[in-house]
């Protein structure tokens, strides 16, 4: 079974375990209910032109290993997923349907060093789209363009 099945498979078994657990008498309506209250992103994948220099990229600038799999005739590379870690992993997509792009969805990478992980962008062909910027009590941001032209984010939690 490869990874992504397995991903999805950990969140299934996860509800199913809480569904039959539960003394609720209307299953149905319980999975329903738990759906609604989970975090609504289970993965995500990020559009690429070249497959190697995106991972030689994501690897320079987070030390990501990736592995590699072909999903429905599509190139990817796979984030790291760890399940007794909190959150999501994805992929880094190839084929005919991804295009890498400025102009769409904004995928957030946590970072406790913000000023060196930019640097790293920088090094590695990336550019600075939005500056670091505090938002208060919720951490530090900024943006930058990967090496395919995907805009990314960068957050750091306050300390």
């Amino acid at each position: 079974m490869n990874r992504t099945k397995t991903m999805f498979t950990v969140i299934t078994f996860g509800l199913l375990i809480q569904l039959l657990t539960s003394s609720e008498d209307n299953p149905k309506q319980q999975l329903s209910t738990m759906i609604k209250k989970s975090n609504p992103v289970v993965y995500f994948e990020i559009p690429v032109t070249e497959l190697d220099r995106a991972i030689t990229f994501y690897k320079a600038v987070f030390d990501f290993d990736f592995t590699k799999e072909v999903i429905d005739h599509n190139e990817m590379a796979l984030f790291p997923f760890f399940e007794i870690n909190s959150g999501i992993s994805g992929a880094l997509a190839k084929g005919k349907t991804y295009k890498p792009t400025k102009d769409g969805v904004i995928i957030y990478f946590n970072t406790m060093d913000i000023d060196s992980t930019l640097s790293l962008v920088i090094d590695n062909g990336g550019k600075i789209s939005y500056q670091k910027t505090s938002i208060g009590e919720l951490g530090t941001v900024a943006e930058f363009e990967d090496s395919e032209g995907n805009r990314i984010a960068l957050h750091q939690p306050n300390e």
